[in-house]
């Protein structure tokens, strides 16, 4: 006998593809839109026919069904996490950007203190290794900076981490491995002629 899903059942439903849709931002856009209408379909069909509850316990977990479906499309080999790599890129500019700025306002008021009326110009040399001279301008007590960015070593060292938080070295043996599996199911398609 088939149940009617009202718009509680449709939020739960939501929910379990929210949370799978989550878990699948390594695969290509196209493919995860097509798997998140897919869950989407089957959970509202089995929701009709055996009810939510039912239906979404049949599912199982959504950590085991995301694993399944980017083992099946990018085999079970290691994978990079594109994800981890642009979060963590994300907040390493973040965090490090803000900690040098205040750096920057500290030695800044830090001339302030020291000469409430300081006319001049000032330097510092910024966190060794990582951030570029600072320059203060002083008159009659208000200051300008110029400088503090990252230096390149910062910039490297930021890339490597990033490679390694990402295991983005992994990425060109799944690019073979996707070109390979193309050509094959390329040369399998019937010639016309």
């Amino acid at each position: 006998m088939p149940s009617t899903i009202n718009w509680i059942d449709r939020l739960r439903i939501e929910r379990v593809v929210w949370e799978l849709d989550q878990r699948l931002y390594d695969l290509p856009r196209r493919s995860r839109i097509a798997r998140r209408r897919e869950v989407r379909s089957n959970l509202l069909t089995a929701s009709a026919d055996v009810g939510t509850a039912h239906a979404l316990s049949n599912l199982g977990s959504s950590r085991q069904l995301a694993a399944d479906y980017l083992d099946a499309e990018f085999g079970d080999a290691p994978r990079p996490a594109w994800m981890a790599a642009a979060v963590f890129v994300l907040a390493a500019v973040t965090i490090s950007t803000w900690l040098f700025n205040e750096a920057v306002l500290a030695f800044g008021d830090g001339v302030a203190a020291r000469d409430p009326h300081a006319t001049g110009i000032y330097t510092w040399h910024g966190i060794r290794y990582l951030q570029d001279t600072v320059t203060y301008t002083f008159t009659n007590g208000h200051g300008q900076s110029v400088g503090g960015a990252l230096t390149p070593i910062a910039w490297a060292i930021g890339i490597i981490v990033t490679i390694l938080v990402g295991r983005i070295w992994r990425a060109p043996a799944q690019w073979r491995r996707r070109r390979a599996q193309r050509n094959d199911a390329g040369s399998m398609t019937p010639q016309l002629g």
